[in-house]
């Protein structure tokens, strides 16, 4: 996928997450599975059957969501045995350009400082707002090329 085509996909994912960052969703302390057959006045021996499983798993089952040990296909069973749909989400806090931004200043800010040093050592010092500049413009220049090392973590060299 080229940049531009990147840029279009995450513009619609945008699109399509906004909403879902607006909203605050809390998870029942009970967790979600026991909350809605509850609310539907179903047992967990009714639930067990609905799903095929022996009637001591819906305790265990119930328990692992709360702890979040649980397994998305088994979320799946037991949403489809209560007539529920399951929303599986990854929700970005802030808007993907935002983190993509932010990731880039970050290792823009990484580079200026070795070559700041660098030229320190040349007692050739650049002044702040030259810095500035470059940061910019390798945040730019970061942004405007493929995204695939942006998330590479560096090693300090020693």
């Amino acid at each position: 996928m080229n940049e531009n085509q990147a840029a279009l996909a995450r513009k619609q994912l945008e699109r399509r997450l906004a909403p879902l960052r607006a909203m605050t969703l809390a998870v029942p302390p009970k967790g979600w599975i026991k909350a809605i057959r509850e609310s539907l006045g179903m047992t967990a021996r009714q639930l067990a059957a609905r799903m095929g499983v022996a009637p001591s798993r819906i305790p265990a089952i119930e328990k692992a969501e709360v702890t979040g040990a649980t397994e998305l296909r088994t979320l799946r069973q037991a949403a489809a045995a209560m007539n529920c749909a399951l929303v599986y989400a990854f929700v970005p806090i802030e808007p993907l350009d935002d983190i993509l931004r932010d990731r880039a200043m970050q290792k823009a800010r990484k580079d200026v400082a070795r070559l700041d040093h660098t030229m320190r050592l040349e007692n050739q010092a650049l002044l702040k707002s030259d810095l500035d500049a470059e940061q910019q413009r390798t945040v730019d220049l970061i942004l405007s090329g493929s995204l695939r090392g942006l998330w590479d973590e560096e090693r300090d060299h020693a």
